[in-house]
């Protein structure tokens, strides 16, 4: 993949990216290290959170060079709570008037190859922009962002979820991957250990959550702060919603039409999951099947997985850390 650092002159794109590469290993080299659910290189705890060396090279990077624009939308969240949703509803909703349900990319393409992602491929998103769309996702924590996410303006779409749901979903997509490789599956009760003490990519879940939560209560018009749950109860109305703040709402005559709908449709899990690129393609990260992002899409399944003594203990951890908050999961 290219770099960054190759879309400048050769002799300076080496000068920066040794720079980079050596200003990251002076970083990295003293920061904690946690366990990485089974694969070989450890995670880094930066700032509080944890993230894998390639993601947390990403963010430093992206926190140096990328520069939002008013215009930009961002869509964030943890892993497996509903990004890949997430992108393809907006992502939808913005190219509506260039595709339609039987034309748009999403149908040939996956979710995470139409919307960048910031840790990887920020330096290229100008070329987005200029497509008219300026869309791109991350999983960096909200403290994380780059300065010019937060003073540009530009408009944040945050979604979570059911910790319990959360949990499994990573799991099992951790599991599925590691399988793939010829990889010893990492034990289940070790990695709900592990995410219960905050150990996971990108985690502790709860702490992600929380500062979305307080930025959206502190900048409402900026932040959208969507969960999971209700919108699998409702989708029509948060794509509505969704529309609205990202600054494209339905015309009457969408809305007579059914867009709104057909978006929702086309979007579903029914749809994308049966897709042939959804089916039996590769994503072009780590050449991870993309089956592996359509598992079931269902809220509550975590009661196939977990005891009832696991989903209560994570249960009194969520509400421990969320008190005082005016959040529920």
């Amino acid at each position: 993949m290219e770099s960054f650092f190759d879309s400048q002159p050769n002799s300076t794109a080496k000068e920066n990216g040794d720079l980079f590469s050596k200003s990251f290993q002076d970083t990295t080299s003293t920061l904690p290290k946690g366990n990485s659910w089974g694969f070989p290189d450890h995670l880094l705890q930066y700032h509080g959170f944890w993230h894998s060396s390639v993601f947390l090279q990403g963010i430093l990077s992206a926190q140096q060079q990328f520069q939002a624009q008013p215009a930009d939308i961002i869509l964030c969240s943890a892993p497996k709570t509903g990004t890949t949703w997430l992108k393809s509803l907006t992502y939808a909703t913005i190219t509506r008037t260039s595709y339609d349900d039987s034309t748009s990319p999403l149908l040939s393409k996956m979710p995470h190859d139409v919307v960048p992602f910031m840790e990887l491929d920020h330096a290229h998103f100008s070329t987005h922009r200029h497509l008219g769309i300026p869309v791109l996702a991350t999983h960096m924590p909200y403290s994380a962002l780059p300065k010019s996410v937060t003073d540009s303006g530009c408009k944040i779409v945050y979604i979570c979820r059911d910790p319990k749901d959360s949990f499994v979903s990573l799991y099992l997509f951790v599991s599925k991957y590691q399988k793939s490789q010829n990889m010893q599956t990492f034990n289940l009760e070790e990695a709900f250990e592990q995410f219960c003490q905050g150990v996971c990519c990108y985690g502790p879940y709860w702490d992600h959550v929380l500062e979305f939560w307080k930025a959206s209560l502190e900048h409402p018009d900026k932040i959208l702060f969507l969960k999971y749950e209700e919108m699998s109860d409702d989708t029509i109305l948060y794509v509505q919603r969704l529309a609205e703040f990202i600054g494209c709402p339905f015309s009457s005559e969408e809305e007579e039409k059914g867009v709104p709908e057909k978006i929702v449709k086309m979007c579903s899990f029914e749809n994308l999951s049966n897709l042939e690129v959804n089916k039996n393609g590769k994503h072009r990260v780590g050449g991870t099947e993309n089956a592996y992002y359509f598992r079931k899409g269902k809220v509550g399944d975590w009661e196939n997985w977990l005891t009832p003594e696991m989903a209560a203990r994570l249960d009194q951890i969520t509400m421990q850390k969320l008190s005082g908050s005016g959040l529920t999961l």
